[in-house]
């Protein structure tokens, strides 16, 4: 095994690891806006600088990989990708710390949080699961299935959305409760996109397939025009 080959097999195993960590981060964010817990948000926030940290260690590894002269094509995206993907985790944290300080705003409320919200947020965490699955077993299949329910996630936005906007209405969510909804559902839905890019990465990486995102939805990978 070549001194490159250990580096990556490094890498991928801290992108691995950092994405569990993620996943375990936007997990405690989306607990802390269900339950109003402001320690859960609160460590939701320090956990951030942890996941910072290290996504600094894995860029410069990956530039002290890059470095070492590999001319083998696919060694070479491999590394691309994996700063591509650090960076898509990165900012799923931030993402992540957003739905916290969400939570610590929440205060008193009597207003309750619409259960497709719950589903949503299962959904969304669920696709990040299984996209550091995919990661790690480097299953295309498993990353086409995450880009599937894609759109599923934009329309439990949409409902979200339009319940909100009747229960305003009607009296029964207070303008500043349905503010702060939506502004934790567009973050979900910004997750969701985060995990599609990560699965479109993979799926070029290693197929050279072009994935596409229609006006009708999601179509199968393509081979690129030549």
């Amino acid at each position: 095994m070549t001194r490159f080959t250990e580096q990556l097999a490094q890498l991928k195993d801290d992108l691995t690891t950092q994405g569990h960590r993620v996943t375990d981060l936007a997990l405690r964010a989306v607990e802390s806006y269900f339950e109003r817990d402001v320690d859960k948000a609160r460590g939701v926030m320090n956990g951030d600088s942890e996941i910072d940290r290290v996504d600094v260690e894995i860029e410069r590894a990956s530039i002290a990989a890059l470095a070492m002269g590999e001319t083998d094509e696919h060694a070479i995206r491999s590394v691309l990708t994996i700063v591509k993907v650090n960076n898509e985790l990165e900012r799923v944290a931030d993402i992540a710390v957003n739905i916290a300080e969400a939570a610590l705003d929440s205060g008193q409320t009597t207003e309750v949080v619409p259960s497709t919200f719950r589903v949503m947020a299962n959904s969304v965490v669920g696709m990040l699961r299984d996209t550091n699955r995919a990661l790690a077993k480097v299953d295309t299949t498993l990353a086409e299935r995450v880009l599937a329910f894609d759109d599923t996630v934009t329309q439990f936005k949409n409902e979200i959305s339009l319940a909100a906007q009747q229960k305003v209405a009607a009296g029964e969510f207070g303008v500043k409760f349905a503010f702060r909804l939506m502004t934790v559902v567009k973050a979900l839905e910004r997750i969701a996109d985060h995990t599609t890019n990560i699965c479109e990465q993979l799926i070029y990486l290693e197929t050279g397939q072009i994935v596409r995102h229609l006006p009708q939805g999601w179509s199968k990978p393509v081979m690129p025009d030549l």
